[in-house]
């Protein structure tokens, strides 16, 4: 019996990116509420949402299958 090979979704590998080492994993992603209507948004806010974020905890299994690391 073979073994069924695992595939990246396309869709999250253009979104994610693992960071770390073996040890401490982290998945990096992009923030929320940047493509459009920024004109009521403070600058404040605005500049905060420019940095990168990380997935939750909670979320990290599920987001390491997606992204074909089983």
């Amino acid at each position: 019996m073979t073994k069924v090979k695992s595939k990246t979704r396309s869709a999250a590998k253009k979104r994610f990116k693992v960071v770390g080492s073996a040890k401490s994993k982290k998945i990096k992603r992009g923030k929320a509420f940047r493509r459009h209507l920024l004109g009521k948004m403070t600058s404040k806010r605005k500049r905060q949402l420019r940095k990168g974020g990380y997935v939750a905890v909670a979320d990290e299994k599920r987001m390491m299958r997606l992204l074909g690391r089983v």
